[in-house]
């Protein structure tokens, strides 16, 4: 049905808004509101920016209203429900928000929305469908001037009516949010429609202004959405709660995938045509079926999945049977010669077979792909196919004209191997595809350039390997991860093959020509081979076969191992396993922060020569791996400490932030600021446990030893110092600071500390003071700031 020729939409009744109209986030209809958002002029700034209707044409059937904005505009146009619209504003006005907050430089006038705000993120809004866009061919619908010709207000307004379109399909798609693509032919038609409106298309079938295909009340969800949505639902329910057949029922993929190519503009069209058989379930006739991958549960997806690994362990088992069966020493002596050689080509043989093979297979299990829409699909299939049959055939005539020549010669004359190298040409072509995709996966970059190029050559290039896909294209490791990866593999590879050659193919060889040799052996069972025991050799063979295919896994896991345990004793894994261990590393953490974030006016003069460059390395070295001297130490009057507290406690906070540890866990971690006149760096708590009891039961134990042996003993833990001399110096800043200022009590205790000041610097202090009443004293102490920490308590309230 055209466009001119359908039922005009009824009046949209129209609500003015109300100062109570309920919102989310910020109050947008209404900034004039008493909130804490709209006291920001980003926010203000995009919410203005909405409202630059202008000179627009108003849609039609609606009276307009002056509050109305360019959300309201698109759904009286398009038929957007009422509280998508409330929810994409606060949506729009959140994200142009943050964005000019972040700018830098801030632009000059904040009151108004910069342009570098709006394009970066309609750009990022829509990524993916320009990509799909250019994967299809098509010209994307996002019509934006760059250059001259259109003023800016304009061009910015247009940008925001395709953000704000977007936004509103995607926020009424319910579960097509899950078929991206889906959503993308949805807004490349819409934005069509809207560039009519907006260029001011004539309709040819009315002679009036263009209007939507989609319009009234809810129009969108009820023409656009609710058809599709129903055929999902129709699909899930045909799957029977996914006990049904993979192939019975599209899922969500499988309808994405739909979108993939340009059936969805041939078939679905615009306005959608329900009678596309898009919408047709798994129940009903033509139906689409899968388009991508289809699930066929069988035991010969082990080697179809598998067929790269198969075919090596075949290969070798054959080409080791063959060299071991010349009983030489080493397999390079056998391949001295001619005939060993010509009979090791016997595995062109077996690879071609294996393709066809597979070949094969994938027609099997594949064959539900192939309708009407993906023909070419069961082209390739068969081409296959023949292909590999053909290279059966065309190895057997080549190998068979090598040996009629070298018996018709009796020896290998110039024209047998002449033969030869025509066979070693046909191997070269055969093995291209292969060495094309060793080539490409060694240089991962130019397969991702293939695969992210939307070039016609590379897809004619590509097709007879893999369907055309859009979605996880380019997403190859990096060269060196595909180095580390080879040559993991080539060491395991390399010793199961070594292990197998000469551990279990050769012995074998030896028993086999014994039972081989036999003659008149009478056998109970019956007798597959007439007087031969290649039966009874096949048996003997059995095990070992079942041993070789297995024993790949116990050499992976070796070979895992080691390597696991290499990477984890290079990246510091499992280290630090107890509160020693913390203890110890985070010494070293306090010196790299030191070391790594130094400012650049100490490093000036140092920067450009290559000996301190090679000493920074060396002690970056040291650093990392632990070795020589921690740190030095930090006192808390030093810049370095106040830098290092800044950073550990932004680390905390972030932690905190994330809700990873909690608020006590917050206060044993924090490093404290610097107070009460504290002459050391104040650890974190969970580094000075116990440190100071420690200290107390070594003064109470070696109270007859000199000030200095006592100190020395205790300074041979850092963490211990700084705990004494933290613990000390907070005791006399408490006791001082609660005494009363000039009593005769506030005097006695200054002159204590006066005197421990004085012992301490002439190292007196075990002759002056009695150490076995330390911990006594830290009794007290303890049973001061608990009740220090009481609450007080109002006496007038007692009674």
């Amino acid at each position: 049905m055209s466009i001119g020729h359908r039922n005009t939409p009824p009046l949209v009744p129209v609500t003015p808004p109300h100062e109570e109209e309920p919102y989310n986030i910020i109050p947008v209809h209404n900034l004039l509101a008493d909130h804490p958002s709209l006291r920001f002029p980003e926010v203000r700034a995009a919410a203005a920016a909405l409202n630059t209707v202008g000179d627009l044409r108003r849609p039609p059937f609606v009276q307009w209203q002056p509050h109305y904005d360019l959300l309201d505009w698109l759904a009286l146009f398009f038929g957007f429900q009422r509280d998508n619209v409330r929810n994409q504003r606060e949506h729009i006005v959140l994200h142009l928000a943050n964005a000019q907050m972040r700018l830098t430089p801030p632009p000059d006038n904040i009151d108004t929305l910069d342009d570098a705000v709006l394009r970066p993120f309609l750009k990022k809004l829509l990524k993916n469908y320009t990509d799909w866009c250019s994967y299809l061919g098509k010209k994307s619908n996002i019509w934006i001037s760059h250059g001259s010709g259109r003023r800016d207000s304009d061009d910015q307004r247009r940008q925001l009516l395709y953000v704000s379109l977007y936004l509103l399909i995607w926020g009424e798609a319910a579960n097509l949010r899950f078929v991206p693509e889906c959503i993308c032919f949805i807004f490349h038609n819409m934005a069509m429609e809207l560039n009519r409106i907006l260029e001011g298309y004539i309709d040819d079938n009315t002679g009036q202004p263009v209007i939507p295909w989609i319009s009234g009340e809810n129009g969108f969800l009820n023409m656009v959405i609710k058809p599709i949505y129903d055929t999902i639902k129709r699909e899930v329910d045909s799957s029977r709660n996914g006990t049904a057949p993979h192939s019975a029922w599209r899922n969500y993929d499988d309808i994405n995938e739909y979108f993939w190519s340009r059936r969805c503009f041939d078939k679905l069209k615009w306005p959608i045509n329900l009678g596309s058989n898009f919408f047709v379930t798994a129940n009903g006739g033509n139906h689409v079926g899968k388009t991508g991958f289809v699930e066929q549960r069988s035991f010969w997806n082990l080697f179809r999945s598998f067929d790269r690994l198969w075919v090596m362990l075949i290969l070798f088992l054959q080409v080791a049977v063959i060299v071991a069966w010349e009983e030489k020493t080493y397999p390079w002596q056998a391949l001295e010669d001619r005939t060993v050689q010509v009979r090791a080509l016997t595995i062109m043989f077996t690879w071609s077979g294996l393709r066809f093979v597979q070949s094969l297979l994938d027609l099997g299990m594949q064959y539900r792909l192939v309708s009407r829409e993906t023909m070419w699909l069961g082209v390739r299939m068969f081409l296959k196919i023949i292909v590999a049959a053909w290279w059966i055939f065309a190895f057997a005539v080549l190998y068979g004209r090598i040996w009629s020549q070298r018996n018709h010669d009796r020896r290998w004359s110039a024209a047998a191997n002449s033969r030869v190298v025509n066979f070693l040409e046909a191997i070269v072509i055969f093995v291209i595809p292969e060495l094309l995709a060793l080539a490409l996966f060694i240089i991962p970059w130019f397969r991702n350039f293939v695969e992210k190029t939307n070039w016609r050559i590379f897809y004619l290039l590509s097709w007879w390997f893999q369907s055309r896909i859009f979605v996880g294209r380019g997403l190859r490791e990096g060269f060196v991860d595909n180095i580390k990866y080879t040559l993991f593999w080539v060491a395991v590879l390399a010793s199961k093959f070594c292990f197998s050659y000469f551990l279990q193919v050769k012995p074998m060889i030896a028993p086999t020509k014994a039972v081989l040799a036999l003659r008149g052996v009478k056998y109970q069972w019956h007798e597959f081979f007439h007087n031969s025991n290649r039966f009874a050799a096949g048996l003997l063979w059995i095990p070992v076969v079942l041993v070789y295919l297995m024993d790949t896994q116990i050499w992976y896991s070796i070979y895992s191992s080691f390597v696991g345990a290499a990477v984890g004793l290079f990246a510091h894994l499992g280290e630090i396993r107890n509160m020693q261990q913390l203890k110890l590393r985070f010494q070293f953490f306090a010196s790299a922060i030191q070391f790594n974030l130094m400012p650049e006016e100490q490093l000036l003069n140092a920067r450009g020569t290559l000996v301190s460059k090679f000493k920074n390395a060396i002690h970056r070295l040291k650093l990392r791996y632990g070795l020589g001297r921690p740190y030095k130490k930090i006192e808390s009057n030093q810049v370095e400490a106040n830098k290092f507290a800044l950073i550990w406690n932004g680390i905390i906070m972030s932690f905190r932030e994330e809700d990873i540890i909690s608020d006590k866990e917050v206060e044993l971690l924090e490093l404290p600021q610097n107070s009460w006149n504290v002459r050391v760096i104040r650890w974190p708590c969970f580094l000075l446990c116990n440190e100071l009891l420690l200290a107390l039961s070594q003064a109470k134990e070696l109270v007859h030893e000199t000030d200095k042996k006592l100190y020395n003993k205790i300074c041979k833990n850092e963490y211990r110092r700084c705990a004494i001399i933290e613990a000390y110096d907070s005791v006399k800043h408490l006791l001082l600071e609660i005494i009363k200022t000039n009593s005769e009590e506030h005097s006695i205790v200054t002159v204590l500390f006066q005197e421990i000041d004085h012992s301490l610097e002439i190292e007196k202090f075990t002759r002056t003071f009695k150490t076995t009443a330390l911990p006594l004293l830290h009794n007290k102490l303890i049973k001061l700031v608990e009740l220090l920490n009481k609450p007080k308590k109002d006496l007038n309230l007692e009674d």
